[in-house]
């Protein structure tokens, strides 16, 4: 009896997870489409957006960050200063910092050393600090970790000209630095992440932010409080942009797909921030959470592999099998290569199942923990993705 139960369960895992790639297709065609007429809709207009504010937050001297940071003086856009903010007068990022804003002396930056943070999460305390010395209305947030092409600052500042439109995210691609957990971090982000991306937007539109950019304007930001009122959540990124649709906003998101930079990682440092992205969606998303699960392929295809023989049915197992690893190596073809134009995505595509069946295990392992580890802070997880933060010198900051 068990075994005919474990095959159901296969079949239905089977059914599920090819429902969700039909609807992450349908998801990229549309977002494709929708950029298409982002871009044509705001050609006129390009060259007379108002001045913009970036904010970058920084901690330590990360791989590619010259490259990263460099990227954000090379913009196509009329006028823009970049601030940006470390904990430390010592962190080592400062110095790459100052030795590309001398060779941009035309780009006006600001660097502000803000001490220990008082609030639980360290980098919206940045943020916070940041907006508050922003000489313009339109703030674009976004981490030292990201790469973006000429045009990024003009696509993500349009749509807020329109007084409608509180704030305005970007999907994502994962650009590996080197070795091979950084690029089954890199494949997650590509396809995984951004395949549920693209069915919150088919489904219900983008009702949340991205941590890699986030742009507002001053007035979307007020309303909700600030910066401060969402200084207690791990998912700080999530929170603003929820908070912004609360308001009575709406949120864009972007057709500009940005690069996502994966450090070279240890299997631990990789599995930490694996667990922690899925505890913060754990917390702040606790109803729909469990119900990732049913998104999953291969799982469900090692399952039915091992109890199709017990039944008398081995090639049935072995269809189901070769049917879950199709399945996830269209949806690295569809959702990595050809909506968010990962090239890593094309050649990769075969061994993309293996990163689902990662996907699976940190999905289960989410729920075995309220203890998550970012930069040199623990954090213990509360009711609704709050924080309590235990600071490298054994501070601890609550969540109020």
């Amino acid at each position: 009896m068990i075994w005919y139960v474990l095959l159901a369960v296969a079949a239905v895992g089977i059914i599920t997870s090819t429902a969700f790639l039909l609807l992450a297709i349908v998801g990229a065609v549309q977002f494709r489409l929708n950029a298409r007429k982002e871009r044509k809709a705001f050609e006129k207009i390009y060259a007379s957006l108002p001045p913009v504010s970036v904010l970058k937050p920084v901690h330590g001297n990360e791989a590619r960050l010259k490259e990263n940071l460099e990227s954000f003086f090379n913009q196509r856009y009329p006028k823009y200063e970049i601030l940006f903010a470390a904990d430390e007068a010592d962190d080592a990022a400062l110095p790459v910092i100052r030795e590309i804003c001398a060779r941009y002396p035309h780009i006006p930056t600001r660097i502000l050393v803000t001490g220990a943070p008082p609030w639980p999460n360290a980098q919206n305390y940045c943020f916070h600090r940041m907006a508050e010395v922003a000489a313009h209305d339109i703030l674009v947030t976004s981490d030292s970790d990201v790469e973006v092409d000429a045009d990024y600052l003009r696509d993500v500042s349009a749509p807020l000209l329109d007084p409608g439109v509180g704030a305005v995210t970007c999907i994502f691609r994962g650009k590996s630095a080197g070795g091979v957990w950084a690029a089954l971090d890199a494949m997650g982000q590509s396809v995984e992440f951004s395949a549920g991306v693209l069915i919150a937007n088919l489904l219900e539109g983008t009702k949340f932010g991205l941590g890699p950019t986030i742009a507002v304007r001053k007035d979307s930001l007020a309303r909700i409080g600030g910066f401060a009122a969402i200084r207690q959540y791990l998912s700080n990124d999530f929170a603003l942009g929820n908070a912004i649709h609360m308001a009575g906003y709406k949120i864009v998101l972007s057709g500009r797909v940005v690069d996502h930079v994966s450090q070279p990682r240890t299997f631990r440092q990789m599995w930490e921030r694996q667990l922690r992205w899925a505890m913060g969606t754990r917390y702040s998303r606790p109803k729909g959470h469990p119900g990732t699960v049913l998104t999953f392929a291969v799982p469900y295809g090692i399952l039915a592999l091992i109890t199709a023989p017990f039944l008398g049915h081995p090639l049935l197992g072995v269809g189901l099998f070769a049917a879950a690893w199709l399945n996830r190596m269209v949806e690295s073809l569809v959702i990595g290569w050809w909506a968010v134009g990962d090239r890593r995505a094309l050649p990769t595509a075969p061994i993309y199942p293996v990163r689902d069946l990662l996907g699976f295990i940190v999905w289960c392992a989410s729920y075995l923990s309220k203890r998550s580890l970012w930069r040199d802070n623990k954090y213990v997880l509360l009711k609704g993705g709050k924080l309590v933060a235990r600071r490298a010198d054994g501070a601890i900051i609550n969540p109020e």
